[in-house]
């Protein structure tokens, strides 16, 4: 009895088999998947009716972590895996949890037009800023001016503003936070679970073992200390105002929650029309 009270609530979520886990140490994934379970966890949903989908990179290990049917797809198709899950099952609550490497580089046109459609999944970025799993690569969003194995001297391109892309692409929920952020993070997840349409949460995690410590950060903890220290929170700002700059303030909060009809509800309504007009 003891050891059942005192059990971790996040454990019944993990398969425990796989542990323990190749993230690094200070790595923000963890961080992440626990603020995730939680929010789960007090969530009204049935487990059971609950996919997590993730593609390749560090952040697609969740897939292989979480004790729900789960699919550990190719790099980039995770989001058209998804898709075609709630199109098969409209039933599933379907969750992408993914990289910014997966998601926005070699998934990125699978990102905008999921968001176009609505379709009724919930996408969890967890935005690192490198390719870290292979090396420490330039990425989508690493920002200009910070070290990577590909760019020695300083990267020059501008790196994406995922919650303006994905409010400009149709999302309906788009919200951003720190792994400092842990509270505000997990009302984040159940805000965007219980969302009906594309939900989209982005995590800026630190990676201490590549970004952070080619960019100064000493380890995992000082790059925590960084966000609690220069992050900004602000609700419903422009998307356009919050793109991420290297060692500048970064702007989280929840930026939008809006309704429009999901992908399936418009085809649906399409349809009735049609069974009407040729009866």
């Amino acid at each position: 009895m003891n050891d059942f009270l005192m059990m971790n609530p996040v454990e019944k979520y993990l398969r425990q088999d796989r542990m323990p886990h190749i993230w690094c140490p200070g790595c923000g994934i963890g961080t992440s998947l626990n603020c995730f379970i939680r929010a789960l966890d007090e969530s009204e949903l049935n487990p059971d009716k609950v996919c997590v989908v993730s593609g390749i990179g560090c952040t697609g290990r969740v897939a292989g972590y979480v004790n729900l049917d789960s699919y550990h797809t190719t790099h980039g198709r995770a989001i058209p895996f998804a898709t075609g899950l709630k199109l098969a099952n409209p039933e599933l609550k379907v969750v992408v949890f993914s990289g910014d490497g997966d998601l926005i580089a070699i998934g990125g046109n699978h990102f905008i037009h999921a968001a176009q459609k609505n379709m009724d999944i919930t996408v969890i970025c967890v935005n690192n800023f490198n390719y870290a799993m292979t090396g420490g690569q330039y990425g989508p969003t690493t920002p200009v001016s910070a070290l990577t194995t590909t760019a020695p001297y300083g990267g020059y391109q501008t790196p994406f503003n995922l919650p303006k892309l994905a409010e400009s692409a149709g999302a309906v929920y788009v919200a951003r936070w720190t792994t400092y952020h842990v509270r505000q993070m997990k009302k984040s997840f159940q805000e965007a679970l219980a969302k009906k349409g594309f939900s989209f949460v982005e995590v800026i995690s630190q990676c201490p073992t590549l970004y952070g410590r080619r960019n100064k950060f000493r380890d995992g903890l000082a790059h925590m200390e960084w966000f609690k220290e220069n992050s900004v929170v602000k609700d419903h700002p422009a998307t356009s105002e919050i793109s991420l700059g290297f060692r500048t303030y970064t702007l989280v909060g929840k930026f939008l929650d809006i309704e429009r009809p999901t992908f399936l509800d418009a085809l649906n309504e399409q349809h009735s029309h049609i069974r009407e007009r040729y009866k």
